[in-house]
């Protein structure tokens, strides 16, 4: 995480209430001291549990798509957890009210996966570290939105979302209050929500939503500006091929080539013009193919261009 980003963490744990009492049976006692409690000798306290994953669900507001993981992609952190033998970072959970369970969990979806597929794959001892905080939504917001800025595994399109939610959850649909919660520039934002606003059918045409790019959005815009139903068209075209790879009924088609395909179909439809069946004209765009017959005489070709010419240019 950068300096930046540590800063603004700080800034927001600094915000939020205290945490449940060291006391609480379970739990391990957690020390920070931050510069401005230093001077006064005041310690911070924090309490950490070990606890079932299974007594804990995700956050419904949770910027990632939990279903989207699996042992593949979360293979490098299961094999690090294993080899520590514990889990070295707590997840960040909040208690839920009601039947069910105990934590909904914040930020921390990898470790709570990865802690499940060990216990679920010979590996019973292992549990799930967490600590406990008292936070509101827009704080828990916030929060999942600093631990996972910085992160590839995040992808764009997930976080896209995740901050079109909140624009209307928690910031009134005001972009410019919500950049300045996040501590990020109006326009970066910007390119993050229409990322997350693009049609359904153009993101149904990658090949899975964590593919979709900030960047791609970006190379779109003009697209579906200029000739949107077109693009939409092959989009759908896309869509059905990807949902045949996905059920394998076909391969999928690789995002290189749902760009290549969407960006064609921007294209005009080629114009055809024939002055005589020995002289062929095909127009696209701004150029002009003329096409005749490899066997034809010189004297033939001339008088079709003559005739070519004169139908053109009077």
């Amino acid at each position: 995480m950068s300096k930046r980003h540590n800063a603004i963490f700080d800034d927001l744990l600094r915000d939020m209430d205290d945490p449940a009492p060291a006391a609480e049976k379970g739990g391990t006692r957690f020390l920070k001291r931050s510069n401005a409690l230093a001077d006064s000798g005041t310690r911070e306290e924090k309490v950490l549990r070990w606890v079932d994953p299974a007594s804990c669900v995700m956050w419904e507001r949770h910027n990632r798509a939990y279903d989207l993981l699996n042992e593949t992609n979360c293979r490098e952190l299961i094999d690090s957890i294993r080899a520590q033998g514990q889990q070295e970072f707590p997840a960040i959970v909040r208690r839920r009210s009601g039947e069910g369970a105990e934590y909904e969990v914040i930020c921390g979806a990898r470790r709570h996966f990865a802690i499940s597929w060990l216990r679920a794959n010979n590996y019973p001892q292992f549990r799930y570290l967490v600590e406990v905080r008292d936070l509101t939504d827009e704080e828990a917001f916030r929060l999942a939105d600093i631990e996972n800025r910085d992160r590839a595994d995040l992808s764009d399109y997930e976080r896209a979302r995740d901050y079109a939610r909140a624009l209307d959850l928690y910031y009134g649909g005001k972009q410019k209050a919500m950049a300045a919660r996040l501590e990020v520039s109006e326009a970066w934002l910007s390119r993050y929500l229409y990322l997350a606003r693009l049609p359904e059918v153009v993101v149904r045409a990658w090949p899975q939503i964590t593919d979709l790019k900030e960047l791609h959005a970006r190379t779109l815009r003009p697209l579906l500006s200029d000739a949107g139903d077109r693009v939409l068209a092959e989009a759908t075209a896309i869509a059905a091929e990807q949902d045949r790879g996905r059920a394998g009924q076909g391969a999928s088609v690789p995002v290189p080539r749902v760009l290549a395909r969407l960006k064609a179909a921007t294209a005009p439809a080629a114009k055809v013009a024939a002055p005589s069946a020995k002289l062929r004209v095909r127009e696209r765009g701004r150029e002009v193919t003329l096409q005749f017959d490899r066997d034809i005489d010189e004297p033939t070709l001339r008088a079709e261009l003559d005739r070519f010419l004169a139908e053109r240019f009077g």
